[in-house]
């Protein structure tokens, strides 16, 4: 294994002599070399779209988003496939994270399992991983074994198969259908790919997730209109997204939102077309829910 031509192997000029400085020279580096992952991530934003585009034709079709990865890899998988339950409303299958050595590997580093290239792929096997599924493989370096054997098996199954990188000419990137290769370069503390990489993997995972929920229907302008009310704060967000988009009173917000069980599109859509809940609900399923489009189908009686 020849690990010397990857950029996220090699050494950083800028932090060669990171031991002799002080705290604040060794932030002041840090930061430096932390403004160069927006510019890495804007460079690859056509191979993105493509990406979100594949992602949102599988969910319309009933497929699913699997996230694979070891490590930071599949930590950062893993985080932005949780938060969209909450966020967004998602079935818990829906969007899917897959880590070498499964949940305990969140807290407790279990590095050797990500050589297992025939595991990664036994995972999705056991998940029925259908042509209908969408499957991102994330690796900073671009070759662990772990993604790569589940994008391998994707690819056998014929899912739509992503490859999420920090190195190019990847060896992950030649088996997938879309190559998103975000070159950082080096790390301050040399092949510390928890640092810019995982940086620049975690605005991108954010980033096609949160596209992919705004073309679903899942805002209504810049709000987070299917947030499960599940705590004090969210309550009180969904309160306020309604006062804010209808203009009602609090009271009469809060009213709405009790009706509608707190499903806040379903209240807006009662609000801004003045129709009874059940109609609102038909509106809203005829539109798949975008809650643009219900409102004017509640307004026209369609």
């Amino acid at each position: 294994m020849d690990l010397s031509a990857l950029v996220t192997e090699q050494r950083n000029e800028n932090s060669m002599n990171l031991d002799r400085m002080s705290v604040r020279d060794i932030l002041t580096t840090i930061n430096s070399e932390d403004h160069k992952v927006a510019g890495a991530v804007k460079d690859v934003l056509p191979q993105v779209e493509v990406a979100v585009n594949q992602i949102v034709k599988a969910f319309q079709q009933g497929g699913r988003l699997f996230y694979v990865g070891a490590g930071t890899s599949g930590r950062l998988g893993v985080l932005d496939a949780a938060e969209c339950v909450p966020t967004y409303r998602t079935p818990p299958d829906m969007i899917q994270a897959i880590i070498a050595g499964g949940p305990e590997a969140m807290t407790r580093a279990a590095e050797g399992i990500e050589d297992d290239e025939e595991q990664g792929a036994a995972e999705l096997r056991q998940r029925g991983l259908s042509r209908s599924d969408v499957v991102v493989g994330i690796a900073a370096s671009g070759r662990t074994p772990y993604p790569l054997g589940a994008l391998k098996y994707a690819r056998k199954v014929g899912a739509y198969t992503i490859a999420l990188t920090c190195n190019r000419d990847s060896l992950m990137s030649r088996h997938a259908d879309c190559s998103i290769e975000v070159v950082v370069g080096p790390e301050v503390v040399s092949g510390s790919t928890r640092m810019k990489a995982a940086t620049s993997h975690k605005m991108i995972l954010t980033m096609m997730s949160t596209a992919a929920m705004v073309k679903l229907g899942k805002t209504y302008e810049n709000l987070m209109v299917d947030v499960q009310a599940t705590n004090a704060k969210l309550v009180e967000r969904a309160k306020r997204m309604v006062v804010s988009i209808t203009g009602v009173p609090y009271s009469e917000a809060e009213e709405a939102l009790a009706q509608a069980g707190y499903e806040v599109k379903t209240a807006i859509v009662m609000l801004e077309a003045g129709v009874p809940l059940e109609q609102a609900r038909e509106a809203l399923a005829e539109s798949s829910g975008h809650v643009r489009v219900a409102i004017e189908r509640a307004k026209s009686g369609l």
